[in-house]
């Protein structure tokens, strides 16, 4: 039978640990050609007995991957080499090497406490799940259905409350683990990209899962997103961000600092799986559902919900798969007490829950104990709906940023917590939709697309609506605030009383979830005969207002920490020894950002400390002060432009 139409096999994920021991395992000899030997190895790929998967290298040399029934080499006997140095070979780590990184495994979830029986549900609390963050994908510790592209786990609000986590002190094991993975997190990022080839990711690695035994897996979870990000950034991929990799930098060394220092924490230690407490008997109503698709492979889908309280509430349906997984979990049937709906129903629906489980981000559990009902939707019109369109966008914002989230990292997005406007669409800005709240002297919002994946139809549906300006809407999302004035949209719906608004089919009860649903032309109104051009607005369209973020002389210091990420400590100290960082400094000390001058000045100076001795040699080559200056400069930085952000959704208060 001929192969020449058979699909080409893909290397299958490796375990950390695995690649880690393997590195560890060569000479010094063998670690100097291991980047170039990895280059091919997945191309060079090919399908062998029982569902391996062998690459070979020249004639005396045959790699055999056999990966276990999850499709993922976690094990050193399933790599095996032919050659004469294995398993200490270059063959078997290249091809380790080169295999996609597999999510951390956990063991199977904790058995729920058992439920109290009929009765109301206990006060609604406020409990933030350090792990849950909303920036890059793959933010929530390493449960695997916590990995999500923008912190759908939970809405974060209000749920029940429980006993509060107590903090103790980190053992010995967990000190030396978290020292460790801050040594080879400050080794990589002197190393940066041009250097941070995979010996050093092999380091991070190894220290990552010492960490993970040490029972720190948000540490490890922190270094598996730098090493996926120098690989990403490595291997040139279309959707590495040299802002992310920053990001994601800034947060390990953050981290294993603070565990290092002996801080402790369940936002620092992270927990391997979701634990969840008793919620009593609970009556939920859908909002709307979103896609999760992460970057280590998983996919499905999260519905948000809403209690008569006003709690927040949500079911995952988040598993291996990918894309596809995403795209057709919209319409899978829920997992909860044995409810007879799909996560399609079940958005536009609700439901009665006996004995229901909740975690501390408001994330319902399916324990055996649990028992569900459907009940009739509500629109969003009706209680308790109502209530996330029932102030200014901006005043819900500005309530979020003076509650507990004020004190959350730079990145969380204390607008996980979903809200509601009613807005006039503007018209288009690239791929954003500009709106304006229908409130008089309601100033410009930005909308973007929630999950821009081009196989989503995000970003199609806000094209669709931005080529309608007029159009009176009412929107369903989350602040982004990394960004000014910037939502999120995850739903939208008709606004009531108006006349030139969407026309949605009934069954879809009032809302249209962006991220499965497309809209069509049946679904817009005629346009009007005389339709008069939205007005800007005194400040101009979103791209020509004042935007405090862009505006600032932040991005100086921003650019000088990429810079370094980018090409390691060498390349900080070879811009410091210009004019550039003497020049950079006027600027931010003018605008009043003394702070990130100093601490950028700092960073310049301690990359071109590199005292050496009379022969030449390095009195002091660690990496430990460069790194705490690094990440004096990148969290003041991250916090700073919070700030600018917050000022923006302030400013957009009417005034009293």
């Amino acid at each position: 039978m001929s192969t020449d139409h058979l699909p080409q096999p893909q290397l299958p994920p490796v375990a950390p640990e695995v690649l880690a021991e393997a590195v560890e395992s060569l000479t010094a000899r063998l670690r100097k050609k291991l980047d170039t030997a990895i280059e091919g190895c997945a191309d060079g790929a090919g399908a062998g007995p029982d569902g391996s998967v062998t690459v070979r290298f020249g004639e005396d040399a045959l790699v055999t991957l056999r990966p276990g029934p999850d499709g993922t080499v976690a094990a050193a006997e399933q790599a095996v080499c032919s050659c004469l140095l294995a398993p200490r070979c270059l063959h078997r780590t290249a091809v380790l090497a080169a295999s996609p990184l597999a999510a951390p495994t956990a063991g199977p979830d904790p058995a729920p406490a058992p439920a109290p029986g009929p009765g109301p549900a206990p006060a609604p609390a406020r409990a933030e799940d350090a792990d849950a963050q909303t920036g890059p994908a793959d933010r929530a510790g390493c449960a695997p259905a916590s990995a999500t592209a923008s912190g759908p786990g939970g809405t974060g609000q209000g749920a029940p409350a429980g006993d509060p986590e107590v903090a103790t002190a980190l053992s010995g094991a967990q000190l030396r683990a978290a020292g460790g993975l801050w040594q080879a997190a400050a080794e990589a990022l002197a190393a940066g990209v041009t250097a941070g080839g995979a010996v050093v990711q092999a380091e991070l690695l190894r220290a990552g899962h010492t960490a993970r035994l040490a029972g720190l897996p948000r540490a490890e979870a922190a270094a598996l997103r730098v090493v996926r990000g120098l690989r990403a950034a490595r291997e040139r991929s279309g959707g590495h961000r040299l802002a992310d990799l920053t990001v994601a930098f800034r947060e390990l060394l953050h981290i294993a600092g603070l565990l290092a220092s002996g801080a402790t924490g369940p936002e620092l230690t992270g927990t391997a799986r979701r634990a969840y407490r008793p919620g009593g008997s609970l009556r939920v109503y859908g909002l709307c559902r979103e896609p999760v698709l992460s970057a280590t492979g998983y996919g499905g889908v999260v519905t948000h919900l809403m209690g008569p309280d006003g709690s927040a509430y949500s079911v995952s349906d988040v598993r291996p798969g990918g894309l596809v997984r995403a795209r057709g979990a919209g319409s899978a049937p829920v997992a909860l007490g044995g409810a007879t709906l799909d996560h399609e129903g079940l958005s536009r629906g609700g439901l009665r829950i006996a004995g229901a489980t909740v975690s501390s981000d408001g994330r319902l559990g399916a324990g055996r104990g649990v028992q569900a009902t459907p009940l009739r939707g509500v629109p969003w019109t009706g209680e308790p709906a109502a209530t996330l369109f029932a102030r200014p966008a901006a005043e819900a914002v500005a309530a979020q940023l003076a509650g507990p989230d004020r004190d959350a990292p730079p990145d969380a997005e204390a607008g996980s917590r979903l809200l509601g406007c009613e807005v006039r669409v503007v018209g288009a800005d690239g791929e954003d939709l500009l709106v304006r709240e229908t409130r008089e002297g309601a100033p410009l919002l930005r909308l973007r697309a929630a999950h821009p994946h081009p196989e989503l139809p995000h970003t199609d549906n806000l094209r669709r609506l931005a080529a309608r300006p007029g159009l009176v809407i009412r929107v369903l999302g989350r602040p982004d605030l990394n960004r000014a004035a910037t939502l999120r949209p995850l739903a939208v719906g008709p606004a009531p009383g108006a006349e030139y608004t969407l026309r949605l089919p009934e069954e879809w009860l009032g809302r249209a979830d962006l991220g499965y649903d497309r809209l069509q032309g049946s679904h817009f109104p005629p346009a009007p005969a005389a339709c008069d051009p939205v007005a800007p607005g005194p400040a101009g369209t979103a791209a020509d207002g004042p935007d405090p973020l862009a505006d600032s002389p932040l991005w100086r210091v921003r650019r000088l920490l990429e810079t370094g990420v980018a090409g390691g400590r060498r390349a900080v100290a070879e811009a410091a020894r210009g004019a550039e960082p003497l020049a950079a400094n006027g600027p931010l000390r003018r605008a009043g950002f003394t702070a990130a001058a100093e601490s950028a000045a700092a960073l310049a100076a301690e990359a071109d400390h590199r005292p050496r001795d009379a022969f030449g040699r390095l009195t002091d080559p660690s990496a430990d002060d460069y790194a705490w200056a690094w990440l004096a400069a990148a969290t003041h930085l991250a916090a700073a432009g919070r700030s600018l952000v917050a000022a923006s959704w302030k400013e957009a208060l009417p005034s009293t």
